[in-house]
């Protein structure tokens, strides 16, 4: 049977692989066919979030978090996402309670249809993890996977810095 690094055994039974994926903080026991996508699998078990745009890994519509780093749902076996961490918009925030980046989005008026944003803001979450203060071209390289048929990336752009900005004053706030 194959292995998973230090993941445990991936175990067929009928055909499908029993997996395990820890999604938005929850672990999932799926059942998935040995060549399915992890942005088929999300989608079936009802995170609709991660959209299937170009089905090829040039759009950046189905990105979602995969241990904290930006991934190509569409691109990535769902079995390859076996004991790891994948987080998705849905895990972000809610209607009633967004997520400070994806508010940022909002008052930047960076949203305009909406297909690009959950990848855009997913991209931007990991940007910000990994450096809280980024300037307009780190933006913009970590965006560069994301196409956005509606804008010129300007408002998403200012959407990411408005959100640094905010997490910074939140965090200092916190430590105050």
């Amino acid at each position: 049977m194959p292995k998973t690094k230090g993941r445990g055994v991936l175990k067929a039974v009928d055909g499908k692989i029993a997996v395990v994926i820890n999604i938005n903080g929850v672990d999932k026991k799926l059942s998935v066919a040995p060549g399915e996508y992890l942005l088929d699998a999300l989608r079936r078990e009802g995170y609709k979030g991660a959209k299937k745009g170009c089905d090829n890994g040039d759009c950046g519509t189905c990105t979602v978090l995969l241990d904290g780093k930006p991934a190509l749902s569409c691109m990535l076996f769902a079995a390859q996402a076996h004991g790891r961490k994948v987080v998705t918009i849905e895990g972000l925030g809610t209607t009633d309670k967004p997520h400070p980046i994806q508010q940022a989005f909002v008052e930047s008026g960076a949203v305009q249809c909406g297909f690009c944003i959950p990848g855009m803001v997913l991209a931007a979450k990991a940007l910000l993890d990994e450096n809280p203060d980024p300037d307009e071209t780190q933006v913009r390289r970590a965006l560069d996977g994301n196409l956005c048929r509606c804008t010129g990336y300007v408002k998403q752009v200012e959407g990411v810095l408005l959100a640094a900005k905010k997490l910074k004053a939140a965090k200092k706030g916190r430590k105050a």
